[in-house]
């Protein structure tokens, strides 16, 4: 990726570099130590005043985020970004849900320094030990999960309205926004695997994602929208923190435990995935709602997740998400078999009843 800021011609590694170095760390700048399926990168940096590291986040790198006041068309005419109510490369997003949450007892980075124009920030470095390393066998998974899950219950004691948050609009996960993810399987999922969908068919799927939604409870809990195993880290203190939260909007209780325990990158032992649900629905006031809306939300979720999967390896070639498809094919039939999604259930007997019975195999 090039580090040359286009519209001025300004090197950007050397504004980074100033940026470093004015905060009071060291680092290579042109060596990041990891990145994710979006367009950031985090480079490790020495010196400072505790262990840090730069997030690099280009501000022009994605399509726009989606604005409060935006109509569907307004949101359809800025792109992905606002339509799904993605943040893209707002940085402010980050830093105020990193402190939300620090001030709501969950556990995040601490942000050192930031510059949304330049789309920088010096972070808190927790380590490089995440949960998919350390749940090495069955006692320490067991353990990790229902810490991880323990981490985001401070959140269920508040109910949220949009609001601003820092200086960031907090807005709803609307119809909109899930039936727009959920779209990616047809459009994205559906031709990798060889199978064309006529108009009809594709019609039929929103009728059906409509259907679908107008099942879930009302959005008031904050939810992180990609609690994984890859975005839990384990520090030496024993003490789990959350990363990747900047893209959280006020939804449901259920969604970010769907996340976790239908996760595409690691396999979790059944029989505790079971367990820790039937946990998780004891700690809400209402549980049959909480199994409701989860079994609601897993689907939309791993629909969104073959699609966006797909999207990767076709657009922009990168392969290795051909690893998970099994895993998630195997969690979208599964949940097609829950009575709650009777209507995706029927949409996909009638058009990919492959999604049903999954073989495994890749193309």
């Amino acid at each position: 990726m090039s580090l040359v800021r286009k519209e001025t011609g300004i090197d950007r590694s050397a504004q980074l570099a100033a940026f470093v170095e004015g905060a009071g760390w060291q680092g290579d700048v042109t060596a990041p130590l990891r990145a994710d399926a979006s367009t950031r990168r985090y480079i490790r940096l020495t010196g400072g005043a505790a262990p840090a590291l730069l997030m690099d986040a280009p501000p022009r790198a994605e399509a726009p985020a989606c604005p409060p006041s935006a109509s569907e068309a307004d949101r359809r005419a800025l792109g992905y970004n606002a339509l799904a109510r993605l943040a893209g490369p707002r940085l402010e997003a980050f830093t105020s849900i990193a402190a939300y949450l620090n001030a709501h007892g969950v556990r995040a980075p601490q942000v050192f320094a930031a510059d949304p124009d330049l789309g920088a920030a010096i972070v808190e470095d927790f380590g490089d030990t995440l949960l998919v390393h350390a749940a090495t066998d069955s006692v320490a998974e067991a353990r990790l999960y229902r810490a991880a899950l323990s981490t985001l219950r401070p959140l269920r004691q508040v109910d949220l309205a949009p609001c601003q948050v820092g200086t960031w609009p907090l807005q709803t996960y609307d119809a909109l926004a899930m039936a727009t993810e959920a779209r990616l399987l047809p459009e994205w999922y559906a031709d990798y695997r060889g199978v064309e969908l006529s108009r009809d068919a594709l019609a039929a799927w929103d009728e059906a994602i409509a259907d679908l939604l107008a099942g879930l409870s009302p959005p008031k809990k904050l939810v992180l929208r990609d609690f994984h195993a890859e975005n839990v880290l384990v520090p030496e203190d024993g003490r789990l923190a959350v990363i990747d939260f900047q893209d959280a909007l006020i939804g449901h209780a259920a969604y970010d435990v769907a996340s976790l325990i239908e996760d595409a990158r690691r396999d979790l032992d059944p029989g505790l995935g079971a367990e820790l649900l039937a946990e998780e629905a004891r700690h809400i006031e209402t549980p049959d709602v909480f199994l409701s809306d989860y079994a609601i939300l897993t689907t939309q979720r791993n629909a969104k997740i073959l699609g966006i999967f797909a999207r990767l390896i076709r657009r922009d070639g990168k392969a290795q998400y051909r690893q998970f498809f099994p895993r998630v094919e195997a969690h979208f039939a599964k949940d097609l078999r829950r009575d709650a999604v009777a209507p995706l259930r029927r949409w996909a007997e009638i058009y990919m009843p492959a999604l049903l019975t999954p073989s495994g195999a890749e193309t």
